[in-house]
């Protein structure tokens, strides 16, 4: 990302204010993160990974994946063991989850279907370095007649940029995506709720604060009736809908979603600069409105919000689900082959020894282990 690309997505939110005025916050982040010339992730830079801008569990280690792959094995038993059984990761990025835990070979590998999603083209071009990518229309043909696939020929993996269309058997899972999805900004005045719109001058965004249309004001009086002058809060509609979305496209199954969550009233507590994160080269950004397009922006996923649409059927951290999924046992194995192997100092000794290291980085309470975990069943 360049200073001239910067100053070209900073042209483009002038032309918008120049024709409509001062535009909302999820507008500008839209552009700055998905921009296909000169968004933070239409270029390499802008991804997971220890090249890259920031590191999430799968980036950590194949443990992570290792662990997935289980609770997808306990999931495909609850479900009657169907084929094919459709996994579709929103937020796919550039395939590290997938990769983990079709490398792990969990028992459901023969029966199968991974969809990547990724809005990324840029992220997308990568899924086929990494995995082997079919046509969308392999991976996922219409029945017909009563035809399907045939049973046990998996994984089949396809890559799209929005949600496979039909209903599906499966798991629809989400990775740190609902904090990327562009929300807007309000802030409680003396007058009630004001959205925090973008405006520019002189070359530079700036905040400009309106009324806040009456039904978003209730919800947010109906979330944190007691607020606060000067309280901030996002306004996570894309989140919302994504969701409703998500269980729609399920026919049986499940909806995970594993992110930074926190409830209305701790965001509200840990102020903007608390729950509004930038991100750049594994270190902390500046202010979302400077250099758009060089740096993550992020934000708490408000599972108030996401009640609304619907209430999870379970919650609990990434600590506490790696663990009911076997994390501690993997780890065992892992200190048995290194004790078996050490002598040998082999590739599998090394990597059976990176387990313990793997696990303190995904249970660690105050990192990745105190992500939120949510899950809903469907139907």
């Amino acid at each position: 990302m360049s200073e001239h690309d910067d100053a070209t997505l900073v042209a483009e939110v002038a032309r918008r204010v120049h024709r409509r005025g001062p535009v909302p916050f999820a507008e500008v982040m839209d552009l700055a993160l998905y921009d296909d010339d000169a968004g933070f992730y239409a270029g390499a830079g802008g991804r997971a990974g220890r090249r890259g801008d920031f590191l999430t569990s799968p980036e950590v280690g194949p443990l992570f994946g290792a662990v997935l792959g289980r609770a997808l094995d306990a999931w495909w038993d609850e479900l009657g063991r169907p084929d094919p059984f459709v996994v579709i990761e929103g937020g796919a990025g550039p395939g590290s989850l997938a990769l983990a835990v079709l490398t792990a070979a969990p028992e459901c590998a023969p029966a199968l279907t991974w969809v990547l999603v990724e809005r990324s083209a840029a992220q997308r071009g990568l899924h086929p370095q990494r995995l082997p990518v079919v046509e969308p229309f392999v991976a996922l043909p219409p029945v017909v007649d009563g035809d399907a696939l045939e049973p046990g020929t998996g994984p089949r993996v396809a890559s799209l940029a929005e949600l496979p269309a039909g209903r599906h058997t499966g798991v629809v899972l989400a990775n740190e995506l609902l904090d990327n999805l562009p929300f807007d900004v309000a802030e409680r005045t003396a007058d009630g709720w004001a959205e925090v719109l973008v405006g520019v001058a002189h070359d530079a965004l700036l905040e400009v604060l309106v009324p806040l249309d009456d039904r978003r004001s209730q919800l947010l009086d109906d979330l944190l009736p007691d607020a606060p002058v000067g309280v901030r809060l996002p306004v996570q509609e894309q989140a919302g809908a994504w969701l409703r979305a998500a269980i729609d496209v399920l026919e049986r199954g499940r909806v995970v979603v594993v992110d930074y969550t926190a409830t209305s009233a701790m965001l509200a507590d840990r102020g903007q600069g608390g729950w509004l994160r930038t991100y750049r080269a594994h270190g902390q950004g500046g202010s979302p409105l400077e250099a758009i397009g060089s740096q993550d922006i992020t934000a708490d996923v408000d599972v108030d919000q996401l009640a609304r649409i619907r209430r999870p059927d379970l919650q609990r951290t990434q600590a506490a689900f790696l663990v009911a999924h076997g994390i501690e046992a993997l780890v065992e194995e892992g200190r048995r082959i290194w004790s078996e192997r050490a002598h040998l100092g082999d590739l599998a000794a090394v990597r059976a020894r990176s387990r313990v290291g793997e696990a303190e980085a995904l249970l660690e309470p105050t990192g990745l282990g105190g992500f939120g975990v949510l899950e809903w069943s469907v139907p």
